[in-house]
């Protein structure tokens, strides 16, 4: 296993003013996106709508890395670049969701494990000679009402996958994105969005030293710490930025290259402004705090574009602009003036 190799990988996909754009929608999920719109969910329009957003102009100043699906990063430009060709001419590293969903946790009913390890060593294999080099693995932990969840049965089952994936990653050469997500739904308060984070941090990283996983060779993908959206007391961004970052220096070690957060169901202007907050808190954080959003990129330049040929350029101007915020967040300097600057 070149750690090197990895290691340079991981640090270019955190580099400065730089983020990731998760684009690796199953067709069951980008289909209830389209649905709203009355964009017709067919490979013809999913090529079309990846197109849009990966062809759009100078986006490699702002993203350094795309997630793909197993259906796009075998697609074309229409001129005739594999999607991937298309990356790598802006500068910009291919990735590869590998999971395959979530599954109900036997033994837990309300939890939920992800699957797909078998057969994963060959697909990785697979995605390596597409070009892919890296990838990414999501875990879901629910937090239930009656706080009796997550179960430590929960929690320990997906670190082990995510373990597993990330060696077989790495054994690949392949850097693993590993993502462990808390989810917003429910009423629950930030500080017990704190605890179910921090326990599961903690969980994920002990399962990653078991199974020998090289940390100076994988990212970090975990949600922000935040209440849950049908909370009735919301909180600030600054209490958001601060109860992130602690629970971070409690559970990740410094060795990980970056953290690049999901932005969950946040609207696109709020998970930007928590990213800014982070990286505006007087001490330095340990890693780069950056971003790997789908939602929080994607949802203006897909709106814009609707599905109309004649409106791509709409939608790679929203795109650009959302990117362009972002890489702004990365040191802090995102600002209302900037966020306007589109209107």
């Amino acid at each position: 296993m070149a750690t090197t190799t990895l290691e340079g990988t991981a640090r270019a996909l955190v580099a400065p003013g730089k983020g990731i754009l998760a684009a690796d929608e199953s067709h069951a999920t980008i289909g209830r996106r389209f649905e709203p719109l009355g964009i017709a969910n067919s490979e013809e329009n999913r090529q079309r709508y990846r197109q849009m957003l990966l062809t759009t102009k100078g986006i490699g100043e702002f993203i350094s890395g795309v997630i793909l699906f197993d259906e796009t990063i075998r697609q074309a430009a229409d001129d005739g670049r594999p999607f991937v060709q298309v990356l790598a001419d802006e500068g910009i590293i291919a990735g590869i969701k590998v999971d395959r969903g979530t599954k109900q946790l036997a033994g837990a009913p309300a939890e939920q494990v992800t699957e797909g390890l078998d057969g994963l060593r060959e697909r990785l294999a697979d995605y390596k000679k597409l070009g892919a080099r890296f990838a990414k693995w999501r875990a879901v932990i629910v937090i239930g009402d009656d706080g009796r969840t997550p179960t430590r049965l929960a929690l320990e089952a997906n670190a082990v996958a995510l373990a597993r994936y990330a060696a077989l990653c790495q054994e690949a050469e392949i850097v693993p994105i590993v993502e462990p997500e808390v989810l917003m739904d429910g009423g629950h308060s930030i500080e017990r969005c704190f605890e179910v984070t921090e326990a599961t941090l903690h969980t994920v990283f002990h399962a990653l030293w078991e199974h020998k996983v090289a940390l100076e060779g994988m990212l970090l993908k975990p949600n922000m710490v935040l209440p849950g959206a049908a909370a009735a007391r919301q909180a600030p961004v600054e209490a958001v930025a601060q109860a992130t970052v602690r629970c971070l220096r409690r559970t990740v070690p410094s060795a990980v290259p970056g953290i690049v957060f999901l932005s969950g169901g946040q609207s696109d202007e709020l998970a930007t402004a928590h990213l800014n907050a982070m990286n505006r808190l007087p001490e330095p954080a340990p890693w780069p705090l950056s971003f790997s959003f789908a939602r929080a990129l994607q949802a203006a330049p897909l709106t814009s574009w609707g599905g109309d040929p004649i409106r791509v350029e709409d939608g790679q101007r929203a795109f650009r602009h959302r990117a362009r915020c972002n890489s702004a967040a990365r040191v802090g300097a995102y600002t209302a003036e900037l966020e306007r600057s589109a209107r």
